[in-house]
């Protein structure tokens, strides 16, 4: 199997050389699975200093990125190979979720372009751009920690890269609602003991079990996933 290809755009590459090392990222690498590119958008930068960025036009704080580093390097990936996506991490994205991820996961090539600075000039997000995502409503320093959260939520995905493979397809949101809740040895620890059920052997009654706890945590936790037939189903039960 072809090993999903990551381009990754960023003016502080530094910063993935941890996170690519270790964990679930470097495994997927080891195995063959993601090939990871990160590249430095100062290598495309303007002139003795490589410039990438620029103040605004019609004023205000913060400074925002140019567009010709950006084109530069995104052009000359594309001369390379054809990209099925290229994504912008941004707070004013679509919120990334399991839906998004898993179908990110059945691409060959995509290029993540990390935001940094005030903004991104507005012209390379109307030309280049397929995706933007957001990780939640909330402004960091840069796209770094999103596209780290993209990269690990699509790469546990490929079908070899956790050790269980079953176990992606039980996470949270993966069937609508949010996961149940799990427990592990002692049986009693503390005066708290474990659901019976759990302990019972019956797979059947097990299974029913985690699905109705999945349905409560999420009318608890997260009622806006619930549509109504789910609804239903936790109303019956």
């Amino acid at each position: 199997m072809k090993p999903l290809r990551i381009d990754v755009i960023s003016v502080i590459p530094g910063f993935f050389e941890s996170p690519l090392q270790k964990g679930l990222l470097h495994i997927a690498a080891e195995k063959h699975l993601v090939d990871i590119h990160v590249h430095n958008l100062h290598d495309y930068g303007l002139g003795r200093y490589q410039q990438v960025d620029d103040a605004p036009f019609g004023g205000g704080a913060g400074m925002v990125i140019r567009p010709e580093p950006v084109f530069a390097c995104i052009e000359q990936l594309q001369q390379e190979r054809q990209y099925d996506a290229v994504i912008f991490m941004t707070p004013d994205g679509k919120p990334l979720d399991q839906k998004s991820a898993n179908r990110l996961s059945r691409l060959e090539n995509i290029i993540v372009l990390c935001g940094h600075y005030k903004a991104l000039d507005q012209r390379v997000r109307d030309v280049l751009v397929t995706h933007e995502f957001s990780v939640g409503d909330v402004v960091l320093s840069g796209g770094e920690i999103p596209a780290l959260m993209l990269m690990d939520a699509v790469a546990r995905l490929i079908p070899g890269v956790l050790g269980d493979s079953e176990s992606a397809l039980s996470d949270s949101f993966q069937t609508g609602v949010l996961d149940c809740e799990y427990y592990t040895r002692p049986a009693e620890f503390r005066g708290m003991k474990v659901p019976g059920v759990l302990l019972s052997g019956h797979h059947r009654k097990i299974e029913e079990w985690r699905r109705q706890n999945a349905l409560e945590r999420t009318q608890d936790r997260r009622p806006d996933l619930l549509d109504q037939e789910t609804l239903s189903e936790l109303k019956n039960t």
